[in-house]
């Protein structure tokens, strides 16, 4: 008999090639054996160890159960193998893994991550089109680059997003309650996040994403009003026929309009947050191209009586000089129906009368800027540029700030095939008509103030032939495509010029925007 061969023993080889009893090559990454057998080599996956000797130890201690028998196809010759052979196969170790199931998500469930996709799909295909209605050449910043920036780390403006196409298709499905309590959820989150990133600062990083959502916000804040249930309906339901204040210190009354205050602070706040970070957002080429797509501002305060809306400062000087030196004793809130008391007003500080005046006066001139070109959104123009003290005149229900805000709400009649304006015109200004009937102003009010709320009621009630948005000038009182091309030819810069000389005027304080209610 020969002499056997002398050969070098492998001590080092690897785990799967120990339990097989075969001599390892030692090859790193991966053995000879386990290349030539296709299987993991744990020189290249060290994890598989602790798997390999799981199995090795359950063979050895249990030989009957350490995995699945095998149990070959039945074919010709099948009873020869041995009971023998058959022990071998069952105490043999796993030598491979089962490939593991595909995870989808561990946080957010499948349900609402099909939700999401949906939300997504509506807002690119459809809901982004709606902001664009008078300049479609921002059609791809709001479609492609809006959503690219808020998936760069964005999520106040990825809810604001997922927010606006939810309240999108509740106007197309109102019933679907999975609809009403995302349109909800996202909103409450992009506010609560939007919030937090004010109080952080606005900076070169956040301006861009922050104007974003404030405008978002502001289209939701307009969105929302649509969805909201008549309050007098609500309170009759509920049986509430009080007064009370609301927790902004507003006073309202059951079953009363209620002015959306809330939609004049969310369009205020676009302006705060352009204000705040106008440094960075003037370089900001998404921003810039956004903001010359709107009409530019061209008020004229020329005398009232030459304009259309003049009408309503008739009776002004009178109205500011009782504020200055009140005669006759103001009638304040009651505290219950049916109640009421009396009590003479302070007089007012030259400063505030001044303010009055140039708040009317202002207002005004945006109806009348707005009236002549209606079409191209010029009606959106005025809860951002209204002044904070005709704001707080609105909150004190002075009927003359009521007036002009019925015969803003009566140009919105111009843009109401569009979904989030849609009915608005009529549900609001009959809403603020209704005050004028009530007993807050007393009986002579609506006789008194019927005059200057005439036109608005007339425009809110009317109905085209043809179902379009577009009003014939005889009833309008202005021939919109006329009216534009008057003023295309005076010329005058973009919207973006309008503000950089706005900036340079005033020094407005980088204070924090307030966040929309």
């Amino acid at each position: 008999m020969p002499p056997r061969r002398s050969h070098k023993k492998s001590r080092a080889g690897c785990r799967r090639c120990k339990s097989r009893k075969i001599k390892c090559d030692e090859v790193h990454p991966r053995c000879g054996n386990c290349v030539k057998h296709g299987v993991p080599c744990d020189f290249e996956h060290p994890e598989i160890i602790a798997e390999l000797q799981a199995a090795q130890a359950a063979s050895a201690s249990s030989p009957s159960t350490a995995g699945t028998p095998y149990t070959p196809a039945y074919s010709p010759g099948a009873d020869s193998v041995s009971s023998a052979s058959t022990a071998r196969l069952q105490r043999a170790p796993q030598l491979c893994r089962s490939p593991p199931s595909q995870a989808l998500s561990t946080t957010t469930p499948a349900a609402h991550r099909m939700l999401e996709l949906r939300l997504m799909h509506q807002y690119t295909a459809m809901t982004c089109k709606t902001f664009t209605f008078t300049a479609p050449t921002t059609e791809d910043i709001w479609k492609i680059t809006v959503p690219g920036m808020a998936f760069s780390g964005s999520q106040h403006l990825t809810d604001a997003i997922l927010a606006v196409a939810a309240l999108h298709l509740r106007s197309q499905s109102p019933n679907d309650k999975d609809l009403v309590r995302a349109s909800h959820a996202y909103m409450a989150a992009s506010l609560a996040e939007y919030s937090a990133e004010l109080t952080k600062g606005i900076s070169s990083s956040n301006a861009e994403s922050l104007f974003l959502t404030a405008s978002l916000i502001a289209f939701q804040s307009t969105a929302t009003r649509v969805f909201m249930k008549d309050e007098l309906s609500l309170a009759q339901a509920n049986g509430n026929q009080t007064e009370d204040f609301n927790k902004q210190g507003r006073y309202t009354a059951a079953g009363c309009y209620s002015i959306p205050f809330s939609w004049f602070h969310s369009f205020q706040g676009v302006k705060a947050v352009t204000a705040a970070s106008w440094q960075w957002l003037r370089n900001s080429p998404v921003v810039t191209e956004v903001i010359n797509s709107q009409a530019v501002l061209q008020l004229d305060f020329a005398s009232h009586s030459q304009t259309f809306f003049g009408h309503l400062l008739d009776g002004l000087d009178e109205e500011l000089a009782e504020m200055a030196n009140p005669m006759d004793p103001a009638r304040l809130h009651p505290d219950s129906p049916g109640q009421s008391f009396q009590q003479r007003r302070p007089p007012a500080s030259p400063e505030l009368v001044t303010s009055t005046r140039q708040a009317y006066q202002h207002a005004v001139a945006v109806l009348n800027w707005a009236h002549k070109i209606p079409h191209k959104g010029a009606p959106l123009a005025f809860p951002a540029t209204v002044s904070k003290r005709f704001i707080e005149m609105l909150e004190e229900r002075r009927p003359r700030a009521l007036a002009v805000l019925a015969c803003f709400f009566a140009l919105l009649k111009s843009l109401d095939s569009i979904w989030w304006l849609h009915g608005m015109a009529r549900r609001e200004v009959l809403g603020v008509v209704s005050l004028f009937n009530s007993d807050f102003f007393g009986p002579e009010a609506y006789s008194k103030w019927w005059p200057h709320l005439e036109w608005a009621m007339r425009i809110a009630l009317y109905e085209t032939p043809d179902g379009s948005s577009t009003i014939p000038p005889e009833v309008w009182g202005a021939d919109w495509y006329a009216e534009e091309q008057a003023l295309q030819n005076q010329g005058g810069h973009n919207y973006y010029r309008h503000i950089e000389m706005l900036s340079q005027m005033t020094n407005p304080t980088r204070s924090v925007p307030a966040v929309p209610e």
